[in-house]
C-alpha cells in the first residue's frame, strides 16, 4: 500500500503531531504501508536525509517564530510527481494549508481522504487570539472543524473524548479512536545520576517533571502553583519544566513572583532521543495538568521510562489516566494534586512499585499494534472508493 501524508508540522519542529507522524510511519513500514510525507522546509535545518519526506517552500507565520506556512503554488507543482508514485490515499494531519492541500491532491489522484484530528482546537484559540470573546471563538473552531471533518472520507481521533466531541460538532463522516502508540525501542535506558550531576541536582532532592511545548494551554501556572503547596511538605522540591514555546516569559515571571527560583527550573528543549530520557529517568514523578489534550502521548513516554505519572483527567488524557496503571488522577486543584504528589513522594517503595507498573503499563500502548490498525483503516477506506466505481463497471458478457 502507497499513502501520502501531509502536515503543516513536523520535525525539526518539535510537538505531538510530528512525534505522532514519525511513530506511525516507521511503524506502517512493518505492515507494508509505505508512506511519503509532504511537510514544509525549516530552512535552518538545513537538507532533508530521508528520501520519503517531500519538503515544500514554506514562509514565516506571523507572531509564531516556530512554525511555516507552506506554499499551495509549491504544492501544486509537485503534482506531477505524485501522479507517478500511484499512492492509494490521502492522510492529513494538521488543518491549516495541509488541509486544503491534501483534499486537491486526492481529488486530482482520484483516491480517498482521511486526517488525523490531533488538536481540541475550541480551547486552544482564545489563548492567541485576545480580545475576541471566548464564546465566539469556541463556535467558530467548532463550525471549523465540522465543515473540514464532513469533507473527508474520515476522521481518526486519538481518544474517546474527542470522538465525542467531534459527534457533538455535528460531524457526520466515520469516526475512528485510534492512539498514538510507543515505539518500545526508543524508550529505555537513561541516566539518573548522569543528569542530576550534569544539572548539579542532588540524589536525595525530590524532582518533578514536565515535558511538552511550554504553551498556555498547557496549563503549566497551576504545575508552578502547586509545586508552592508541596514545598511546605518537602522543602527542596524541585519542578523541571523542558521545552519552549510562547508561555516561557509569563511563566518565568509567574515562578519568580511566587519567590521559587529555587524550586522551579526552566532547561528547554532536550534531545528527545537522548538527554531527554536521562531527565526522565531522574523525576521522582512526572506531572502534567493540561486539559486540552487529545491524547497526552507524553504520559505514556514518560511511564515507558519508569517515571510514574500525576495528572488531571481531561479529555484525551483520561484513556491513559482511566486504569490507574503506574499513574494517579489528580485533583482539579493545586492543594489537591500538591497533597498526592506528597504522599506519593513520602512512599519510597510505593513509587518505586508505581514506576514499574508505569513501565509495564505502557508497553500495552505497542506502536506496532496501533499501525496496524491504521493499516486496515487505510484498506477499508481504499475498498469503500472503489466500490462504487466497481459498481459502475460494466458486466462482461
Amino acid at each position: 500500500m502507497n499513502v501520502l501524508m501531509i502536515s503543516d508540522v513536523y520535525f525539526p519542529r518539535i510537538n505531538g503531531v510530528s512525534t505522532s507522524i514519525e511513530t506511525f510511519r516507521r511503524a506502517l513500514d512493518g505492515h507494508g504501508v509505505r508512506s511519503t510525507l509532504i511537510a514544509p522546509d525549516y530552512p535552518a535545518a538545513g537538507a532533508e536525509t530521508d528520501a520519503r519526506v517531500l519538503r515544500i517552500a514554506s514562509r514565516e507565520v506571523p507572531l509564531d517564530p516556530e512554525d511555516r506556512m507552506m506554499r499551495r503554488t509549491a504544492i501544486r507543482a509537485a503534482l506531477p510527481r505524485l501522479h507517478a508514485e500511484h499512492f492509494e490515499l490521502v492522510h492529513i494531519h494538521t488543518p491549516f494549508v495541509a488541509h486544503y492541500a491534501g483534499l486537491e491532491i486526492a481529488r486530482a489522484l482520484g483516491i480517498p481522504c482521511v486526517a488525523t484530528y490531533h488538536t481540541f482546537f475550541e480551547e486552544y484559540l482564545f489563548h492567541y487570539v485576545p480580545g475576541v470573546p471566548r464564546a465566539w471563538l469556541k463556535g467558530l473552531a467548532r463550525h471549523f472543524s465540522r465543515r473540514q471533518c464532513n469533507a473527508l472520507d474520515a476522521v481518526i481521533v486519538p481518544s474517546r473524548a474527542m470522538e465525542a466531541a467531534l459527534g457533538r460538532y455535528g460531524v457526520t463522516r466515520p469516526l475512528y479512536v485510534l492512539p498514538t502508540g510507543i515505539p518500545p525501542a526508543q524508550f529505555h535506558g537513561g541516566e539518573s545520576s548522569y543528569f542530576r550531576q550534569r544539572y548539579d541536582i542532588g540524589k536525595e532532592r525530590k524532582v518533578l517533571l514536565f515535558v511538552g511545548r511550554v504553551a498556555h494551554e498547557k496549563n503549566i501556572a497551576f504545575l508552578i502553583d502547586m509545586v508552592d503547596a508541596v514545598r511546605r511538605t518537602e522543602p527542596s522540591v524541585l519542578l523541571l519544566i523542558t521545552g519552549e514555546g510562547p508561555a516561557l516569559p509569563g511563566l518565568r515571571a509567574h515562578a519568580e513572583r511566587r519567590g521559587l527560583a529555587e524550586h522551579v527550573r526552566f532547561l528547554g528543549y532536550l534531545d528527545r532521543h537522548s538527554e531527554l530520557h536521562d531527565c526522565y529517568r531522574a523525576a521522582d514523578l512526572f506531572v502534567f495538568a493540561s486539559r486540552t489534550e487529545t491524547q497526552g502521548l507524553v504520559l505514556l513516554e514518560a511511564m515507558a521510562l519508569g517515571t510514574p505519572v500525576v495528572a488531571l483527567a481531561a479529555m484525551g488524557t483520561c484513556d491513559i489516566l482511566g486504569p490507574q496503571r503506574g499513574c494517579r488522577i489528580a485533583p482539579d486543584d493545586a492543594a489537591g494534586f500538591a497533597h498526592l504528589v506528597c504522599d506519593l513522594l513520602a512512599d519510597t517503595a510505593g513509587l518505586r512499585a508505581l514506576g514499574e507498573q508505569a513501565r509495564e503499563y505502557a508497553g500495552s500502548w505497542g506502536a506496532a499494534e496501533m499501525a496496524r490498525r491504521l493499516a486496515r483503516l487505510y484498506e477499508r477506506c481504499i475498498d469503500a472508493a472503489a466500490a462504487p466505481l466497481a459498481a459502475q463497471r460494466p458486466v462482461a458478457p
